[in-house]
């Protein structure tokens, strides 16, 4: 096991429910006050709001709802804005016309949360319009990328409690299933990034499988998220549950002995270090499982209680800034710096999901 180059000595930090509240708190005050609301509904923004919501729910901060409320209404409750279909696309892209590329759908499942607190038929119109448009086309590998993964499924069981239409969860399983046969390493329960990234074609440069911490954080939160809609009779609950246990048991078997995970899950060497996002989006995924009983309290309470000290007194800077995220990117990137300034909206978002599944945890013990 790599050491962490933070050289912190070692900690007196007890996990209790306070203490992970005043993190919650002291995180997301430093980040709400520092960032101003942008008219941006990417899947960055995207992603703290889904962890800002999370923190509402366990906090009942009214600030930190109208801070995501605000958002939402400031990209007037829409993700990409073209309003024609005939020109909506789904490779990569960032302006209007990519209506159908999933990093401008991860919006929806605020939207729709956003809803459900308080129901009013516009919050959720686009997201109507745009996923009922995707599900009666033919095209089934709409999710090429494993962080598309996060972006959208927990979208399809949300638009199905919505609307009652079945169709979701099918196109679910159908989308799913590309991605699954395209990217998932069953001998090692882990995922590649894409197609690129698939051993031995890529390799680190020990020659090792290559697979990305943060893109694999993608996808076990990805699972949480939609699990904790699905129903439970739905015919691949349990492909789901299995994919969702066997990553959990990959990760528990490569987390450093500080904690933290590093950016290649598999070959610390390959970008040495501390990495925040893929450690927290962890964390959430094994807490959730644990708070759900899917996952052995006895196994893996130790695994997330190591991370949470981590994240806890490693990663939350004295001034509430959440350092060691890696930047946007797609890979373990050799030499990349990420240190204690490396921070970010979708680490903070990652952090406050994993937070609010600690506050259960220890409610629950």
């Amino acid at each position: 096991m790599a050491s962490c180059s933070t050289n912190k000595e070692e900690s007196n930090y007890s996990i209790t429910k306070t203490n992970v509240l005043n993190s919650i708190k002291q995180v997301n005050n430093k980040w709400q006050q520092d960032h101003r609301i942008e008219p941006w509904a990417f899947w960055h923004p995207a992603t703290y709001h889904i962890g800002n919501l999370a923190a509402y729910e366990v906090t009942g901060n009214d600030d930190h709802l109208k801070y995501t409320q605000q958002w939402a209404e400031a990209n007037e409750w829409m993700g990409a804005k073209s309003d024609n279909p005939e020109e909506w696309k789904f490779s990569h892209g960032e302006s209007d016309e990519y209506v159908l590329f999933g990093d401008w759908q991860a919006c929806f499942q605020v939207y729709i949360d956003l809803n459900t607190i308080d129901p009013a038929p516009h919050k959720v119109a686009r997201a109507r319009e745009v996923m009922q448009y995707q599900i009666n086309t033919d095209e089934s590998k709409y999710w090429w990328w494993i962080d598309g993964l996060f972006m959208v499924m927990p979208v399809m069981p949300r638009m199905y409690e919505l609307t009652g239409d079945s169709t979701y969860l099918n196109k679910l399983h159908e989308y799913y299933s590309y991605t699954k046969s395209l990217t998932y390493d069953e001998e090692d329960g882990l995922w590649y990034r894409d197609k690129k990234y698939i051993y031995p074609g890529h390799k680190t440069n020990n020659g090792k499988k290559d697979f990305w911490s943060r893109g694999n954080g993608w996808v076990i939160a990805a699972h949480a998220r939609t699990l904790d809609k699905l129903p439970k009779s739905d015919p691949h609950y349990d492909e789901y549950t299995e994919v969702f246990t066997q990553m959990a048991k990959a990760l528990k078997a490569s987390q450093q002995e500080e904690g933290y995970w590093t950016r290649s899950l598999l070959d610390e060497q390959q970008a040495i270090g501390p990495e925040t996002s893929g450690t927290a989006f962890f964390t959430y995924g094994m807490l959730w499982g644990i708070n759900q009983g899917i996952l052995d309290k006895g196994s893996y309470g130790p695994v997330v209680e190591k991370a949470w000290e981590y994240l806890a007194t490693t990663a939350i800077q004295s001034d509430g800034t959440l350092g060691y995220v890696q930047p946007i990117g797609e890979r373990a990137v050799p030499g990349q710096i990420v240190d204690q300034r490396s921070t970010s909206d979708f680490g903070v978002g990652a952090f406050l999901l994993a937070a609010s599944e600690m506050i259960t945890y220890l409610e629950n013990k």
